[in-house]
């Protein structure tokens, strides 16, 4: 609908001056002479004018105009007529062929765009999942290393019980050794002692012999009671030593089983570790192929808009080239017009 800055009145006005200056009317020149005005308005005021003019092409031509001059214009704008009847509907058709085309790629890249969307949010769903699990794993990982920071802390602790009783049965051995040392050197002195009260007995009197075989039994007696006195705490002390052993053994055996609980809480923890890369690495592949999901639909966005400028210029395109075949028409029928009024006045001489 035509707007109400410029009125039909003013477009006709302009045409009149253009066909007082031999000028063909056109959407362009009609706007030079009025300086302002859209160009949709003075088109739609243009057309009204040749309508205008077509429904009064059957009014009497003017004076002194020839009979057969008036048909074979009238021939002329009707041909000119049909032709561009004709083209206008071979553009309609081919606006309308690329205007179907243009709806179908836009449906289709709407399609696309769709189905990249569902693929996304499956991705991002899958994303989350997979985010979900690789924090269960981190937490299982967490309560993997704490434990072994646990049996680590057990197995400090028998290390140095286990030092401490290689320490005692260190200082055990040594203590028996050194009680048999003493026993040795007690039973020495006293064979020694009694050796020499037996040489000053002999010495004195053969008399004393009863009493110095008295004394021999009492220093064997005294022998054998230091002797017997010895291996009980010989023996006392291989008890020890055996229950020390023991213990030392229970001990090992205790930081065996704790090296081995360590050893498989390091294969745990290795296996965490690596199955938590490889979620890493999955989910930098997931991240990358929604990246790529994300430039495909910005690509397809960039489509849809470049074939919606294409819809656009096809749809203002085809006006534009129907208003230049028109005014190329109205050139030549103004050349046809002139042609019989410069003749006038001579058949008039």
């Amino acid at each position: 609908m035509a707007r109400s800055g410029v009125q039909y009145e003013d477009v006709q006005r302009a045409v009149d001056v253009l066909m007082a200056r031999d000028e063909s009317p056109s959407v362009q020149k009609v706007r030079e002479v009025l300086g302002t005005g859209s160009f949709t308005t003075i088109s739609d005021h243009l057309r009204e004018w040749r309508t205008r003019r077509e429904e009064n092409r059957d009014v009497p031509p003017p004076r002194g105009m020839p009979g057969a001059l008036q048909e074979l214009a009238e021939g002329l704008w009707q041909k000119a007529q049909e032709s561009a009847n004709e083209s206008l509907i071979h553009y309609r058709v081919e606006a309308d062929r690329r205007v179907e085309e243009a709806e179908a790629r836009i449906a289709e890249a709407r399609r696309q765009a769709e189905d990249a969307e569902q693929r996304e949010s499956a991705l991002a769903a899958h994303l989350a999942t997979t985010g979900q699990r690789l924090e269960e794993r981190n937490t299982a990982l967490a309560r993997a290393e704490s434990q072994r920071e646990q049996l680590d802390e057990a197995a400090r602790r028998l290390e140095t019980r286990h030092a401490e009783l290689e320490g005692l049965l260190e200082r055990i051995r040594s203590e028996i050794a050194q009680q048999a040392s003493e026993h040795q050197q007690a039973v020495e002195n006293l064979e020694a002692r009694q050796r020499e009260r037996l040489a000053r007995e002999e010495q004195r009197h053969e008399s004393a012999e009863a009493r110095l075989m008295g004394l021999l039994d009492e220093a064997r007696q005294e022998r054998l009671a230091g002797e017997k006195a010895a291996a009980e705490r010989e023996k006392q002390a291989g008890a020890r030593l055996e229950r020390l052993e023991q213990q030392l053994m229970e001990a090992r055996g205790q930081l065996a089983e704790e090296e081995k609980r360590q050893r498989e809480t390091d294969w745990a923890r290795r296996q965490a570790e690596t199955l938590a890369d490889t979620r890493q690495h999955e989910q930098a592949l997931l991240q990358a192929r929604i990246d790529e999901q994300k430039r495909m639909l910005e690509e397809q966005t960039h489509r849809l808009r470049d074939l919606e400028q294409q819809l656009h210029h096809c749809l203002w395109q085809t006006p534009a080239t129907h208003g230049r075949e028109e005014k190329e028409r109205e050139e030549e029928n103004t050349e046809n017009d002139e042609g019989p009024a410069a003749a006038e006045p001579s058949e008039t001489t």
